[in-house]
């Protein structure tokens, strides 16, 4: 299976991308990571790209998850080979504070989805993408138009009990899966959306 997380800064990606990780056995692949080097340095763009790319290559057949927006890395061809593509689209009232706890659980260091180096902080021009640069017209129209291309493997997030049925519904169907492989065949076959 190949997911694509997406959405909003502070929403739950990554920590949602490593769940499905987990689930799915699929290697997870952090775009923050790949942006970023130690001490918050971006890497070369053309670097950062043939890292994408190679992820892509590497588990054509085996799948993956993938976790951040980040359009020059491969945008649409992680949208269009992804089985499913998650929609964090998380509020503002959800998502910042979810940022102050992260800064609090990982001051001084770094979390798992981000660069070795890249310590956690929270600076004014953070909290201003939170609460607007990062929801700007552009941005918001950008996931409408993935949302308007691929209706039928959006699944939008909104809170987090959204997150919990969809992660309870993979596992009902990654059941149903397993009980096909035995029998051939599958009943109770239930939609995403």
């Amino acid at each position: 299976m190949k997911i694509a997380v997406i959405g909003y800064s502070a929403s739950g990606k990554s920590t949602l991308a490593a769940r499905l990780g987990e689930m799915t056995g699929c290697p997870v692949l952090f775009l923050d990571k790949v942006q970023f080097l130690p001490g918050w340095q971006e890497r070369d763009r053309a670097e950062a790209r043939g890292m994408v790319e190679d992820f892509l290559n590497e588990n054509r057949e085996r799948g993956w998850v993938i976790d951040g927006n980040y359009a020059n890395f491969h945008q649409e061809r992680r949208m269009a080979e992804a089985d499913l593509i998650f929609f964090m689209d998380f509020p503002r009232r959800i998502c910042l504070p979810q940022a102050l706890y992260r800064n609090w659980k990982y001051k001084g260091r770094a979390r798992e989805s981000i660069a070795e180096g890249c310590d956690e902080k929270m600076d004014l021009e953070f909290l201003l993408w939170i609460l607007r640069d990062g929801r700007s017209r552009e941005r918001r129209q950008q996931f409408r138009d993935l949302m308007e291309r691929y209706p039928r493997k959006v699944v939008v997030l909104k809170r987090r009990r959204d997150v919990r049925h969809c992660l309870e519904l993979l596992v009902r169907l990654a059941a149903e899966n397993q009980n096909r492989d035995r029998t051939g065949k599958i009943t109770g076959n239930e939609e995403l959306r």
